[in-house]
């Protein structure tokens, strides 16, 4: 039986981004002010999230009610293995990207840093309120708050490139959350609840096997953050954004928030038992299967270094969906294992990617011959990233791989663990040349646009080097943050 506890600690963990936006507009012509603000802020909201942990292990929930607007409409945060997973994650790297964005905005004196800390605030808060949501009533309130705070954040250079690729991604998340709401409404008037359940709350006597697939097909329409084929254009057109954005948007809230929602709507409004008998689990699999192999292939043929790692995230966001539509214990675990690990090996990715722009002004993999030579630490994190996402030990991308693999074999689903290998070999095929003519091709005998001593510099390779540092760790201590403990428990919940 699992106790409910009532509890302000998630109302204060997700006053700490929405009190740091209002000091952040307070302290706009005072720049050390104001980033200082947003780091204090995100270290106190981690602080209090982590301090979660112990009180759900004993396996039980933390709930805080807000507001009643009708019966079983309600908004209300409700905090439990799972959504701590995603909490964790993203509450951490909001520490480390809020330094790197210190480094690269005042490198590159990037103009409107002020309104880029704002809403970078509010995607955080739109991000922790999701990973919290007691029901889809709450949870479709801010995933759409999600999509309006980070608009702005992708149009950040105001050109015509960043408005077209702005423009495209709201296009995509606006529609794809006109499908979630229909979804919502329909649960509720299948239900009269839209609680997020263990076990799910429709069963095979709610509605006719019909009328349930048509409502997963909503769901995953409303999921296009996730990014799966063919609703993943919106990705790579949303790399005009500066490199702190685009590691927002792949590793900390957008596409993470895609994913984790997927998975809760499979176990926690159909439940694995239905998901099951309606047949759901080979069509997302299959569908799951096509956006990883695709996605590499897209990687391979581009060389623009952080649109290849947009298709890469395409491909990687695929392996939680993939985990999912197992049906198995150990496919669940991997799914939500690959959250946290993959979105700290990506963020590496993408903070180095950032600091190679910055500090050599190259933008194409082409022009990357020799960089690692001059840029020795920012390589190297991108290596053990790579490495991870290729899932080779000892990096954490090897773990979930794991779980996954042996998800296939636990449900017999061995064409599967084919598609999970090939993949695996594609992304070495994308990622491995990359590191080939970082380290083994003859240097090009170009100035940099600054010093690498600079302490701009610094801010940069820091947060790269701890995030490649994790990504480590991870693979040996997976429970550190209370990962494995939580992921093992909210798995455990679902396979009783």
């Amino acid at each position: 039986m699992i106790a409910v506890v009532e509890s302000i600690r998630p109302l204060a963990a997700l006053a700490c981004p929405l009190v740091c936006g209002l000091l952040i507009l307070i302290f706009r012509n005072k720049p050390n002010f104001r980033e200082g603000c947003t780091l204090v802020a995100a270290s106190i909201q981690f602080s209090i999230i982590i301090s979660l942990a112990p009180i759900i292990l004993q396996n039980k929930l933390i709930t805080t009610h807000l507001l009643t607007i009708t019966p079983g409409i309600d908004l209300g945060f409700q905090v439990d293995a799972f959504g701590l997973v995603f909490a964790i994650t993203s509450s951490f790297l909001w520490i480390l990207v809020s330094i790197y964005s210190i480094g690269y905005m005042r490198a590159l004196n990037e103009h409107a840093q002020t309104r880029f800390y704002f809403y970078f605030a509010l995607a955080i808060f739109s991000a922790i309120s999701i990973a919290m949501s007691k029901n889809l009533i709450t949870f479709y309130f801010f995933y759409e708050a999600l999509t309006f705070s980070t608009y702005w954040l992708v149009a950040h250079h105001e050109d015509k490139e960043a408005f077209e690729g702005a423009k495209k991604y709201l296009a995509y998340l606006l529609i794809s959350g006109w499908f979630l709401f229909a979804a919502v409404v329909m649960t509720y008037a299948l239900t009269g609840t839209t609680d997020f359940i263990k076990g799910g709350i429709l069963t095979a006597n709610t509605a006719s096997k019909s009328t349930l697939i048509i409502l997963f097909i909503l769901f995953a329409l409303g999921s296009m953050k996730a990014a799966w084929m063919p609703f993943h254009s919106w990705l790579p057109s949303a790399m005009v954004a500066p490199t702190p954005v685009s590691s927002l948007l792949h590793a900390v809230a957008v596409v993470k928030a895609g994913v984790f929602g997927f998975v809760r709507i499979v176990c926690y409004v159909f439940g694995i038992d239905l998901f099951q008998a309606l047949g759901l689990g080979l069509i997302l699999g299959i569908f799951a299967s096509f956006t990883m192999l695709v996605g590499s292939f897209f990687a391979i043929a581009e060389d623009n270094l952080k649109r290849r790692l947009a298709y890469s995230t395409i491909s990687q966001l695929s392996y939680i969906l993939f985990g999912i539509a197992l049906l198995s214990p150990f496919g669940i675990k991997g799914a939500m294992i690959h959250i946290p690990f993959h979105a700290f090996m990506k963020i590496t990715l993408f903070l180095c990617a950032g600091a190679i722009m910055v500090i050599s002004g190259k933008k194409q993999i082409s022009q990357l011959s020799g960089i690692g030579k001059k840029m020795p630490i920012t390589m190297v994190a991108f290596a053990i990233g790579a490495i991870g996402m290729c899932g080779i030990p000892p990096v954490a991308g090897f773990i979930s791989k794991w779980f996954l693999c042996l998800g296939t074999i636990q449900a017999g689903a061995y064409i599967f663990l084919c598609v999970i290998l090939v993949s695996s070999i594609l992304d070495v095929i994308y990622f491995f040349p990359i590191i080939q003519k970082a380290f083994f091709k003859t240097p090009e005998q170009e100035a940099f646009t600054m010093e690498t001593q600079n302490p701009l510099y610094l801010f940069m390779i820091v947060p790269l080097a701890i995030t490649a540092i994790f990504s480590i760790i991870f693979c040996f201590f997976p429970n550190t943050f209370y990962i494995l403990d939580l992921v093992n428990l909210a798995s455990n919940n679902l396979f009783p």
